[in-house]
């Protein structure tokens, strides 16, 4: 290549490095806050997708999430967006003002900063978009035939008015294949008429689909915000996996409300999927008669792992472990454990480690030798034998070892889990962190309300107390 043309390629990859390295290193859209003041973001935005968005305050400290967005019904016009539901620490629904918002942008929502904490009620009128808008029939004006409706569009205008702007419908499937779906089209609000008043609630089916991406524990606090009715018919529509994980971030009595209005088939089927101590947990607020009738329907192992947990006192080692930790021979390798605790289904802080003992090496096991720590095993090559990078100076819980003794061994020496074992020296489980500290807190945690503990609760972090105003509700 001429002198002259590899000088003319060098200033080309010159000046694009230059302008790579600018946007790298530009500041990120929420610690600009010079960019939020006076504008808004003119964005469309589909509410499934605002939810479960993080709200920041200018200088880009965390507020909360989005949960919903609310809107009031006008006589001609779309409907008015007039806030959004936001969750704050504490799981607390609050109300926050759409005047208070600068941006909604990139995923994330600014705000002003300034949130009033009273927790959120509806007030006459006002229409939650993803609790009781989608999943609408809708019928076209032009005479086009029906559709649901799948998604609402929000958008400002250029007075900085947010309303509703589209619509993301789907028409009913022209195929007789169970497994088809009708064509999806948008609309404006103006080329459609409703089928139902204002307010009334969209299908469980509808509704399930709109929480499809909630973690667990959002997904269960907000099943416990609908109605009881609303809430039992969402259950039904979940998948038996997707309850189960729900229910296990649920205060017991709720779990009980909540199986209780379950057929005993889909119960037991429930319980299959949920850990074997959680499900023992749930298990034991029943009365025996119905406790013995759910084991008898429930899959012959899991039901044998809660059988033995149930023998245990709940606050001892042997009813909070879980009976199926990771168990390997000595002669199994560092390659052969590595792939175990790569599992998805596993937990955590079960995958913080594995046990070695003598066959056989399902609960209750041989004797324990002793166990391999993760990190550990990243230090070896993958050929090397567990029984040659044994840790056996750990000293493992008896099954009556009280939950508080175990609690004091975890944090005197930094564990994320134990053994436990029987009198003859038996694995018989593994209890781990998560599960002490789900004995430590109060009975209702999960639903505990930060405002009845401190005054500190009456403010999030980055926001200041807000009295109610026409704009701040």
């Amino acid at each position: 290549m001429p002198l002259a043309g590899r000088f003319s390629m060098l200033i080309r990859l010159f000046f694009h490095a230059c302008r790579r390295t600018a946007r790298g290193t530009a500041d990120p859209p929420e610690t600009r806050a010079a960019d939020y003041a006076g504008e808004v973001s003119t964005q469309r935005v589909f509410a499934a997708r605002l939810a479960g968005c993080a709200v920041f305050d200018p200088v880009g400290d965390r507020l909360g999430k989005v949960r919903d967005v609310v809107v009031v019904y006008r006589s001609t016009a779309a409907p008015r967006v007039i806030g959004l539901v936001v969750e704050i620490p504490g799981r607390r629904h609050v109300f926050l003002s759409i005047g208070r918002v600068t941006s909604i942008r990139s995923g994330q929502v600014i705000t002003t900063g300034l949130i009033n904490v009273r927790r959120f009620s509806p007030r006459a009128g006002e229409v939650r978009v993803l609790a009781e808008m989608l999943g609408r029939r809708v019928s076209f004006v032009d005479g086009s035939g029906t559709a649901v409706i799948e998604d609402i569009a929000i958008e400002p205008n250029r007075l900085g008015e947010w309303a509703i702007s589209q619509l993301f419908l789907r028409r009913p499937k022209t195929s007789a294949s169970p497994f088809a779906k009708g064509p999806t089209t948008f609309a404006a609000w103006s080329e459609v008429a409703e089928q139902r008043a204002p307010g009334e609630s969209q299908s469980a089916e509808q509704l399930v689909a709109s929480y499809s991406e909630l973690h667990a524990a959002d997904l269960a606090n907000t099943l416990l915000d609908l109605p009881q009715q609303r809430m039992i018919e969402v259950a039904e529509e979940l998948s038996d996996d997707r309850l189960a994980d729900a229910l296990e971030e649920m205060p017991e009595d709720e779990q009980v409300h909540i199986l209780d209005r379950l057929g005993d088939e889909r119960a037991a089927d429930i319980l299959d999927q949920m850990e074997p101590d959680d499900a023992a947990d749930l298990l034991a607020q029943l009365a025996p008669d119905r406790l013995e009738q759910l084991l008898e329907l429930m899959e012959p192992e899991e039901a044998e792992d809660v059988r033995m947990l149930l023998r245990y006192g709940p606050d001892t080692a042997g009813g909070l472990m879980t009976p199926e930790p990771i168990i390997l021979s000595a002669d199994a390798t560092v390659a052969e454990a590595l792939a175990l605790i790569r599992r998805h289904e596993l937990h955590p802080a079960l995958a913080a480690a594995v046990f070695v003992t003598l066959p056989p090496f399902e609960t209750p096991t041989g004797r324990l030798l002793g166990l391999v720590h993760f990190q550990r095993m990243l230090r070896y090559p993958p050929h090397e034998r567990l029984g040659a990078i044994l840790d056996d100076s750990l000293e493992p819980v008896p099954v009556t070892a009280s939950a508080a003794e175990v609690a004091r061994l975890l944090a005197s020496y930094d564990l994320v889990s134990l053994p436990v074992i029987d009198a003859a020296h038996r694995l018989v489980g593994a209890i781990s962190i998560d599960d002490v500290l789900d004995y430590l807190l109060p009975d209702d945690w999960r639903s505990h309300d930060s405002e009845d503990t401190s005054p500190a609760a009456s403010t999030v972090p980055g926001s200041t107390p807000a009295a109610p105003t026409k704009e701040t509700r």
